[in-house]
């Protein structure tokens, strides 16, 4: 009784505020500048707006004092729980809120205090406390979030950026925060060897545990708690984003979950990829599809498993294998790498505009000649490179079971030049580097093994298979052209001191507006495989490469 008492008295008061305003700190031009929130203090109302729709638009940048103002205007409202006032500082009023009424009525959090930190331009940091109540039980909450202020549009009128990121960084647009009994029991996920992950101990694997309990949280023999969580909505469904706890108010009762993740790779993994800026890597046994390793520097969404991006030239080792099996290319045969070829009214170049004079396609694979694929593009069908990664390499078909939501790669059926451009894995091409790992994997084993993360025997799932295999004349060209790239091509540096029975391909794949490409690296050594991608990195060989190597010499 006692607790629940505390709580109903919290419940009636107001939310804090120190001394009747709240102290802000907002730097200003030239120096900071100190601003008060003042109890009372509201955005432009009705008859403020009318004035202002009559006079120009405002443009140009926003001033310091622009910024300042309209962070406070939203920040006080919010805190003081006058969610129309808060909303009516957005640029979204109706969005915003829907989603500051749910903080109250659904997340249950209340007692709400928000200091603002120091602008970066249009950006205002912020810190949030508060105390999460559910029934008899209550627990403070503490984050770090951030508002952007932008022009409004038509008249101008500074407002916050409304996204729902602003409430708190983990929700996407269409998501919701609630607080009440679980419907899905926590998980304890365990290793191959029988430790336990957590979060805390692998920082990239956050979003496979939510994954994990999403799929095998009813079944695994455990009981629901109390918690504040992120429900994700619709869009948030379609990228296969999993619902995530915010904060745990009473204790469930985890069930157990087997992965295949191997401690010493993953731990190799997560060190690895911490190097870089938005790098992605996955490790997988060849010969089982078993996930060794999965790890991500930016840890809010899992890349690895769900990014959905254009490998570049490392989809060259699907496309050769094409080109292969139908007597466009061959491993020691003359081969043309022009410094341009153009089709369906595109001019594709290599890059640097390098080309082979009298070269064969040994040379051009390990090279990563562009124009030695897209000269190919008129003997082909429309549909072929979509059926071989299909048929052959079991991507692009939306049928993956692998434990956790993963994208399965996209290679869709296209037209001169997009078709042109998807051999060279441009176009519409997307992968994520647990596809390509996929691929190495193929290359290794002659066969598509689906990659899992929890074994089928678990729940008797049916895992993902291809139709057909390479020939095996066509098979022993594909691995010769990998393993000579690692040995002498443009994976050679990367792969340097490996040794054994290794292959590789590097990838650049350019996106519009980025100053640099994404490196790309595929690989394999042993019954080890493994890809990376480093976004916005350049060169594959010199991004992603040493991150994959490095896996592939622990895992041998």
């Amino acid at each position: 009784m006692g607790n629940r008492k505390r709580v109903a008295e919290r419940r009636k008061t107001r939310p804090a505020v120190l001394g009747g305003v709240i102290a802000a700190v907002l730097a200003g031009a030239g120096g900071a500048a100190v601003y008060a929130l003042y109890d009372g203090g509201t955005p432009a109302g009705d008859a403020t707006r009318a004035a202002a729709a009559e006079k120009k638009a405002k443009t140009g940048p926003l001033t310091a004092a622009e910024v300042s103002t309209a962070a406070r205007a939203f920040l006080t409202a919010w805190q003081q729980g006058r969610v129309a006032d808060a909303a009516a500082a957005t640029d979204d009023a109706k969005a915003a809120e829907a989603l500051l009424t749910g903080v109250v009525k659904d997340a249950r959090i209340e007692d709400l205090t928000l200091v603002p930190g120091t602008p970066a331009g249009n950006k205002v940091p912020f810190s949030v406390k508060a105390t999460v109540a559910y029934e008899d039980t209550g627990k403070p909450l503490a984050y770090d979030s951030a508002l952007t202020v932008v022009r409004r549009a038509g008249d101008g009128e500074p407002r916050v950026d409304w996204h729902a990121s602003v409430v708190h960084p983990a929700l996407a647009d269409g998501d919701r925060l609630v607080t009440g009994e679980a419907g899905t029991p926590p998980v304890k996920a365990l290793d191959r060897d029988g430790g336990e992950i957590t979060a805390a101990k692998y920082p990239s694997l956050g979003t496979v545990l939510d994954g994990l309990r999403e799929k095998y949280g009813k079944t695994a023999g455990g009981t629901a708690g109390v918690e504040l969580r992120v429900v994700r909505g619709k869009e948030s469904k379609e990228k296969k984003l999993s619902d995530k706890t915010l904060l745990e108010l009473r204790e469930g009762t985890p069930g157990t979950v087997r992965t295949t993740l191997d401690p010493a790779l993953q731990a190799a993994a997560e060190e690895q990829v911490a190097k870089r800026a938005r790098a992605s890597v996955v490790a997988l046994r060849a010969s089982t599809g078993e996930i060794l390793a999965v790890a991500n520097s930016g840890h809010g969404f899992n890349t690895a498993f769900q990014g959905s991006l254009a490998p570049g030239s490392t989809m060259k080792v699907v496309t050769s294998s094409l080109l292969i099996e139908k007597g466009l290319a061959s491993v020691d045969k003359k081969h043309p790498c022009p410094k341009y070829f153009s089709y369906g009214g595109w001019k594709f170049q290599n890059d640097d505009e390098f080309e082979i004079k009298g070269g064969t396609f040994r040379a051009s694979f390990a090279r990563s000649c562009n124009t030695a694929f897209i000269s190919q593009a008129p003997k082909l069908k429309n549909d072929d490179l979509t059926k071989q990664a299909q048929q052959v390499f079991g991507l692009s078909m939306n049928n993956w079971s692998v434990g956790v939501p993963t994208f399965d790669g996209s290679v869709p059926v296209q037209s001169a030049a997009p078709m042109a451009a998807s051999l060279i894995g441009q176009g519409g091409v997307r992968m994520n580097p647990l596809n390509m790992a996929s691929v190495a994997a193929t290359v290794k084993t002659g066969t598509f093994h689906q990659p899992y993360l929890v074994s089928p025997s678990v729940d008797g799932r049916r895992l993902a298979t291809a139709s057909r295999t390479m020939s095996a004349a066509t098979l022993a060209q594909l691995r010769e052209l990998m393993s000579y790239t690692a040995a002498s091509g443009t994976a050679a540096q990367a792969m340097s001191g490996l040794g054994g029975d290794a292959g590789a391909k590097t990838g650049s794949a350019e996106v519009d507006g980025q100053e640099k490409p994404n490196g790309w690296f595929t690989a394999y050594r042993g019954d080890l495989a493994a890809a990376g991608v480093v976004q916005a990195g350049g060169h594959g060989g010199d991004t992603a490469g040493p991150i994959v190597a490095e896996l592939l010499r622990q895992g041998g």
